[in-house]
């Protein structure tokens, strides 16, 4: 059984290698090429949190019920380049829109399916198993379709803002 602590600890090394990299495509495809699916770190990070979410120390927090949840797993910090990690869990056949938010120095964000057909909507497009990278100061809605995935997100410094409006046109 894992625990938040070897999740840390199992990406300490993941983070001194890309501590000097900047969000955006072409981190996100050497992210996919380098620790897709099917790799050892994405596989174990993938075990690690999946078995969290189900034992109940992952995105435990609901923020529009059980179907909506996210935890901050660890703060920024030197051991982590001053990273933060955060899992979120979000479980939708149809499309549905978590909080509004911005990523003013990009994310790095690991999407672990739990059903074959859960995807989501990354910078560019729909997504399933593998990693987005949003760019520094960009926004949007984040979205599932499909059924249950985890994602597990490391911020630069920890910075996420919910404080963003929404655009006007995506209000609902």
């Amino acid at each position: 059984m894992a625990s938040s602590t070897e999740l840390i600890d199992r990406s300490i090394s993941f983070l001194d290698e890309i501590k000097n990299r900047t969000a955006g495509i072409e981190l996100e495809t050497w992210l996919n090429t380098t620790y897709g699916p099917g790799t050892a770190l994405y596989d174990d990070l993938a075990r690690m949190i999946t078995e969290g979410v189900r034992d109940g120390w992952a995105a435990i927090t609901e923020l529009d019920g059980p179907k909506y949840r996210r935890s901050r797993l660890a703060g920024p910090s030197e051991l982590l380049n001053y990273f933060s990690i955060t899992a979120v869990y979000m479980n939708s056949v149809e499309p549905y829109r978590g909080q509004y938010h911005q990523h003013p120095y990009g994310e790095l964000n690991m999407v672990v399916p739990l059903d074959p057909e859960a995807k989501l909507m990354g910078p560019r497009g729909w997504s399933g198993a593998g990693w987005t990278s949003p760019d520094p100061g960009s926004h949007h809605y984040p979205e599932v379709k499909g059924g249950a995935l985890i994602a597990l997100f490391y911020l630069p410094a920890g910075r996420i803002s919910y404080d963003i409006a929404a655009p006007a046109e995506s209000r609902g």
